[in-house]
């Protein structure tokens, strides 16, 4: 399960790192929608406990600056060469967005076998992976956007989803009001709850 973060200021990053950690779930997707996502990374990757990557990357200046910030991986929410190529050149681990056959054919040209499914709650859901999967069988998919507790369970117990992408544990207004601890206790029951879900599937 990969948090997909907001942040508008690097105090607000170091708060949330301290809250994923404490409710064991020390990885975080920092988003390029704000000016401060790039400082933001380099603060969570300094810390060294947490497993901390650049989303909504959609330009090679991007990747430059999530990598020299320290981000470990890159998401975008399209498919695009430039920003794949250039996360290669930097070795670093690039999770392209699909919704397409023709899109999960492109990321296949480049390399990619696990990819981002986006936004999965407006393109199909769970249905649509399924669908997807059969052609693809040596493909994995990590959807995000529209996913919730309540929907956790439709996506994981699918084979061929990796991992899942959600906010709800990361609220933005829970990171400005600098709740650590309800943001501990919703990873924590995130995580509670895709243990138990993968428990069942396997």
């Amino acid at each position: 399960m990969i948090p997909v973060v907001v942040v508008d200021d690097v105090k607000q990053a170091e708060l949330l790192a301290d809250a994923l950690v404490q409710g064991g779930l020390p990885i975080a997707e920092i988003t390029f929608r704000t000016p401060a996502a790039a400082e933001a990374i380099r603060a969570v990757a300094a810390r060294g406990d947490v497993l901390v990557g650049a989303g909504t990357v959609i330009t090679v200046d991007q990747v430059d600056a999530a990598v020299a910030a320290g981000a470990q991986y890159i998401v975008s929410p399209g498919t695009s060469r430039a920003v794949v190529e250039r996360a290669g050149e930097h070795g670093v681990l690039a999770l392209p967005g699909v919704v397409t056959a023709t899109e999960i054919q492109a990321a296949l040209e480049l390399g990619i076998t696990t990819v981002k499914f986006f936004p999965a709650g407006t393109s199909g859901g769970p249905a649509a992976i399924k669908a997807l999967a059969a052609p693809f069988g040596n493909v994995k998919f990590v959807p995000t956007g529209g996913i919730t507790p309540d929907n956790l369970a439709d996506y994981l117990s699918i084979p061929s989803v990796l991992a899942v992408g959600g906010s709800w544990m990361v609220k933005p207004s829970l990171i400005r009001a600098g709740n650590t601890g309800a943001i501990a206790d919703l990873a924590r029951d995130a995580v509670a709850l895709a243990s138990e879900v993968r428990h069942q599937v396997h």
